[in-house]
C-alpha cells in the first residue's frame, strides 16, 4: 500500500491522535476506546517511569486516520498477561538484554480483540509492515501482538511471527430470557452448585445491587478504589491503577462502565467494576474489605451473567485464566499472541519451546471441553432426535 498522501507517524501519547478518528477504527470495542487508553496515559499509570513507555503507531491517507496500533515500549513483563518472564531470562543468560521490547496490547487488560486498527484490508497490512520496520529499526530485542482478534491474526500472513496459544473462559448468551432459562441450560450438579452458592451468599445477609456509570456516585466510586486496593494491599502488592484512572473512566465514558457493591449488616463490603460496549460486558476490576464465603462469584461471575441477559449482550468475558468459571457456565475459549524476536537463534529455540507448548494446550482444551458445564443431552440432540418417549435422565 503506498502513494504519495500516505504518512506513517509514532506517537508518544494516545492524546496527539484524533479520538473520534481513533475510535472510528475500533468497531465500538470497549477496551480499545481512545478515552480508556488515555485515561492509562493521564491518570499516570502508563508512563516511561511505570515502564509502560507509549508508543502507538498511525497511518494517515489525505490526512486522516486509516490505521493505528495501540503500542508500547516495554521495560519488564508485568501487567500483559502473556508470560515470558522464562524467555527473558533465557537470553539475558547469553548476555544479551531482553528488554526493551515493544508490546502492542491494551495495559492491564487481556481482553481480546482488534490490534491492528485500519478501514481496510490493505491497510492493516500497511500498519503490520510498519509496525515490524520500526521494531527492526529500533533495535529492540522483539516485538509483542497480544490477545489479537482474527482480522488482525489474519494480516500476520507468512510474515516470521511465533504464534503462541492460551485459553481465557467466557459466558455466551444463548438467547436467555431469564438467569433461570441459562440455569436450565447447564447440567444438574452445576445448576446445584450454583443455588448453593447464591443461596449462602443470600443467607448470610447480603445484599447485591448493580449501578451503570453514569450513576455512579462519589462515594459509591471511592468505595471501589478502596476495596479495589485492599484486594492488592494484603497479598502485599501496590495496585496497577490509582485513584485518577478510575475517575477519568467515570468522566469520559460512563456508558461503559458497571458497578456492583455487596451489602452485609448495613456496610458496603465488596465491589466489582465491569466494562461493557453494545456487545460484551467485560469482567475487570474485583476488591473487598471483607472476605465471605461464595461473595466473590456472585459478584464477579452470578450478577455479571444476569445483567448481560437483561442487556441482551451476547459474551461476557470473565478475564485471565481461572478454570474455575467453568462451574458458573463460563467455556474456554482459544487466545492467541503473535511475537517477532530479533535473534535468530532465539527465535528458533523459542519456536521449539512454543511447538511443545501448543501440543500441550490443545490437550489440556481438549480436556476442558469434554467438562462442558452444560447439558450433553440439551446441546447434542432436539426432541426429535431421541425419539418419541425418550426421558431427558438430566431433568431439573
Amino acid at each position: 500500500m503506498s502513494g504519495p498522501e500516505l504518512r506513517v507517524e509514532h506517537h508518544g501519547a494516545i492524546a496527539d491522535l484524533d479520538a473520534a478518528q481513533w475510535d472510528a477504527l475500533t468497531g465500538g470495542h470497549a477496551t480499545l476506546s481512545h478515552a480508556l487508553l488515555d485515561a492509562f496515559e493521564s491518570s499516570g499509570c502508563v508512563t516511561e517511569a511505570s515502564g509502560w513507555q507509549p508508543d502507538h503507531l498511525s497511518i494517515h491517507e489525505g490526512g486522516r486516520l486509516i490505521a493505528a496500533l495501540p503500542g508500547y515500549r516495554k521495560l519488564h513483563s508485568y501487567g500483559e498477561y502473556v508470560f515470558d518472564w522464562s524467555w527473558a531470562e533465557a537470553l539475558e543468560r547469553t548476555g544479551r538484554p531482553y528488554y526493551p521490547k515493544l508490546l502492542s496490547a491494551i495495559p492491564f487488560t487481556p481482553v481480546p480483540g482488534p490490534r491492528l486498527l485500519a478501514r481496510d484490508t490493505a491497510a492493516r497490512t500497511a500498519l503490520l509492515d510498519a509496525w515490524l520496520d520500526h521494531a527492526r529499526d529500533s533495535g529492540v530485542s522483539s516485538a509483542h501482538l497480544l490477545f489479537p482478534d482474527a482480522d488482525s491474526l489474519d494480516a500476520l500472513g507468512n510474515r516470521s511471527l511465533l504464534l503462541r496459544q492460551s485459553v481465557q473462559f467466557h459466558w455466551t448468551n444463548a438467547g436467555y430470557d431469564s438467569y433461570e432459562t441459562f440455569l436450565s441450560s447447564l447440567a444438574r450438579d452445576k445448576r446445584k452448585k450454583i443455588r448453593q452458592e447464591r443461596r449462602r451468599v443470600a443467607d448470610a445477609g447480603i445484599t447485591l445491587r448493580r449501578i451503570d456509570g453514569s450513576d455512579i456516585r462519589d462515594a459509591e466510586l471511592a468505595l471501589f478504589f478502596k476495596c479495589y486496593s485492599n484486594t492488592y494491599r494484603v497479598r502485599g502488592q501496590r495496585p496497577y491503577l490509582n485513584f485518577r484512572f478510575f475517575e477519568l473512566l467515570r468522566e469520559r465514558v460512563p456508558h461503559a462502565l458497571m458497578l456492583v457493591v455487596a451489602t452485609a449488616g448495613g456496610h458496603d463490603i465488596a465491589c466489582a467494576l465491569n466494562l461493557r460496549d453494545d456487545r460484551r460486558l467485560y469482567g475487570r476490576y474485583w476488591g473487598e474489605l471483607e472476605h465471605l464465603p461464595c461473595l466473590h462469584f456472585e459478584a464477579c461471575y452470578h450478577q455479571g451473567i444476569e445483567y448481560a441477559i437483561e442487556r441482551k449482550l451476547e459474551v461476557f468475558e470473565g478475564g485471565a485464566q481461572g478454570e474455575h468459571k467453568m462451574a458458573r457456565g463460563f467455556v474456554p475459549e482459544t487466545t492467541w499472541s503473535a511475537h517477532w524476536l530479533r535473534d535468530a537463534d532465539f527465535s528458533d529455540a523459542v519456536a521449539r519451546y512454543l511447538e511443545r507448548e501448543r501440543a500441550g494446550m490443545a490437550m489440556h482444551i481438549d480436556e476442558l471441553e469434554e467438562r462442558t458445564p452444560y447439558r450433553q443431552t440439551a446441546q447434542a440432540l432436539s426432541t426429535a432426535d431421541r425419539g418419541p418417549g425418550a426421558i431427558d435422565v438430566d431433568s431439573p
